[in-house]
């Protein structure tokens, strides 16, 4: 078995290097003047069971790109096997044709990489658990509902309700409810135009309770923080919020600052930007052995299902 990795999330990868007790592979990644990505293997991969560690993180396109052509050049170098491993699937928003005439960019990425190696595909926390089945490799989608929940545990809420923020994760909110033994309610979005929400009315018993906002990402924190208002609103005594991928693009950090939220708990399937590792609200767990323990029974042919509860 042999670990690579891009440059998208070099902290996370270097964490589940750690944990495997394993050296990183020997390759050189770099730019050409013009921009173009250049990237060459520096020892013999033939026959080898490889792991490739990139993020669809903050500059999505450039870090797929890097992507594609680390998992070709693993091709062309006979690896037995190569696996990609994506800590945060980006473009899995666009799933299904909302309206006509646009792409369904997650079925695009899912063709982009089976086209460009890909044996297998490892990720965490699918926007949409359908994208499974764009591929016709195997994909792991494992959970950071464990690492989460253990910190929220550790905050001693009181009465807790779990939150969608919207209708669409609901069976994602009722699933950690579950874990966490704690009631649901649904925020009542609406969504005018892409990125603007505003959030309507909670439904579900929030009155005197300690809440807890969960959803797969947040991007501009538009929808986190205006459910934050309306839980408030609605009687919520402390109002926390928790995501497996932390986009936070745009204005999302100043929102969070201004915003009722406690603290919002995520975790490093995306490094931080210099705004956000600078705010006291945002709380960073690192799902590195989910991923490391994930490669190590891929690897030796073991199962995987455990890490998915």
């Amino acid at each position: 078995m042999k670990i690579f990795f891009g440059s998208s999330t070099p902290a996370l990868a270097g964490e589940v290097v750690k944990y495997l007790d394993l050296v990183p592979g020997k390759s050189v990644l770099e730019k050409f003047n013009d921009g173009e990505i250049h990237f060459y293997i520096d020892e013999n991969v033939r026959g080898e069971d490889v792991f490739v560690i990139q993020s669809g993180a903050r500059d999505a396109n450039f870090h797929l790109m890097e992507l594609f052509l680390m998992l070709d050049a693993f091709k062309r170098a006979s690896a037995e096997r190569v696996t990609a491993v994506m800590p945060y699937y980006c473009y899995a928003r666009q799933d299904w044709k909302d309206r006509p005439r646009v792409p369904v960019s997650a079925r695009l990425v899912a063709d982009l990489l089976e086209s460009s190696g890909a044996d297998r595909v490892l990720t965490m926390d699918l926007h949409s658990p359908q994208i499974q089945g764009f591929f016709s490799i195997p994909v792991d989608n494992l959970v950071a509902a464990p690492v989460l929940e253990t910190h929220i545990r550790g905050l001693n809420p009181q009465g807790l309700c779990v939150v969608s923020p919207d209708a669409g994760g609901v069976g994602r909110a009722r699933h950690f409810a579950k874990r966490l033994e704690a009631t649901l309610a649904i925020i009542d979005k609406r969504r005018p135009e892409p990125g603007v929400a505003r959030a309507m009315n909670v439904i579900g018993d929030v009155r005197d309770r300690d809440v807890l906002l969960f959803d797969d990402m947040v991007d501009t924190a538009g929808t986190l923080t205006q459910g934050a208002q309306a839980l408030r609103e609605g009687g919520a005594r402390r109002i926390l919020a928790a995501c497996t991928h932390a986009v936070l693009s745009g204005p999302a950090v100043e929102r969070i600052e201004r915003s009722e939220i406690e603290q919002l708990i995520v975790s490093n399937t995306i490094p931080l930007g210099e705004s956000a590792r600078g705010c006291r609200k945002i709380v960073v767990l690192s799902v590195a052995e989910l991923f490391g323990e994930a490669i190590r029974r891929i690897h030796l042919g073991q199962s995987v299902s455990s890490l998915f509860l």
